[in-house]
């Protein structure tokens, strides 16, 4: 009897890397052959897509692309019902082939199943480009949260540093309001990092705004639990040698804030072994994470 052929999940992430990566490159290098073409009409969007928003001038952008070029790399799709297709990775590929009026795109057919529609979607959205540092980050939870995936392997799958991946996971630890300073591009990825620590981040975020603070000031500042006066411009007189807690202490504190997706405060009583580890969480959904991860009821 032949044994059936696992896909996605059953052969790893890499496997699943392996089906998105040349869908998620529209420039037209590493094009892959399509299995068939299908009308537009007979494709679904994925209602558990992660990626809510499409920017309307960039589909715009694209569809003038595929009107001229036609659509250069080919959907991802999965079986719906009888005639029907369900979108895996592709989307923004989708819509702006309707508004370029097409009446049917190329496609490639893979049985998916639900757990690795979602997998693949996500893993989509993270290899774009346009993606911000939240964005990004909420992605890499996503696959540790619902699938296991550790840092290591998404390192390793997506080609990226294990760093890379810890320093995006710890924004997530931000309040909501420093969060989306971020999104937005008031401030970098440089100062947010910064900001992982402070006592009082929204505060000083908003400092790092008013007074155009470079991330090295941003970092004596964090360090010291201190903002500058409203009145005051960066100078000397704040930035001196930073007291608190040392670079290890603050770096622990940071891995940890990154795996449980929590501020995390390490709070160690000096000349003991003893001391004590605080979680701070925001929401109550943040707590019912919590208890599941630590197998309460």
């Amino acid at each position: 009897m032949k044994q059936e052929k696992r896909r996605g999940l059953g052969r790893g992430l890499s496997a699943l890397m392996a089906d998105v990566e040349p869908a998620a490159n529209e420039t037209g290098e590493g094009t892959r052959r399509a299995d068939r073409f299908v009308p537009v009409e007979r494709i679904f969007p994925n209602p558990d897509q992660p990626r809510r928003q499409f920017t309307q001038d960039a589909l715009q952008e694209l569809a003038n692309s595929i009107a001229e070029k036609g659509v250069i790399q080919p959907l991802i799709v999965r079986p719906r019902g009888d005639d029907g297709y369900e979108i895996v990775a592709g989307e923004r590929r989708w819509r702006a082939s309707q508004m370029a009026q097409l009446h049917e795109v190329p496609v490639i057919v893979r049985e998916f199943t639900d757990t690795e529609v979602l997998e693949v979607a996500i893993i989509e959205n993270i290899q774009r480009a346009d993606l911000n540092p939240v964005e990004e980050a909420m992605g890499f939870r996503q696959l540790m949260d619902r699938f296991g995936h550790t840092q290591e392997k998404l390192a390793k799958a997506l080609g990226k540093s294990r760093s890379h991946i810890a320093n995006l996971l710890r924004l997530l630890t931000l309040p909501d309001e420093v969060r989306e300073m971020l999104q937005k591009g008031e401030i970098s990825a440089g100062h947010a990092r910064a900001l992982v620590t402070c006592e009082d981040a929204v505060t000083l975020a908003k400092r790092v705004v008013a007074h155009g603070l470079s991330v090295r000031e941003t970092e004596k500042l964090a360090k010291q639990g201190v903002t500058p006066p409203e009145a005051t411009t960066p100078t000397t007189s704040f930035l001196s040698e930073p007291k608190g807690k040392d670079a290890d202490t603050r770096a622990l504190e940071g891995d940890l804030s990154a795996q449980l997706g929590l501020k995390v405060s390490v709070e160690h009583k000096a000349g003991t072994e003893g001391g004590k580890l605080v979680l701070n969480y925001t929401s109550l959904e943040q707590l019912d994470d919590l208890c599941r991860r630590l197998g309460s009821d």
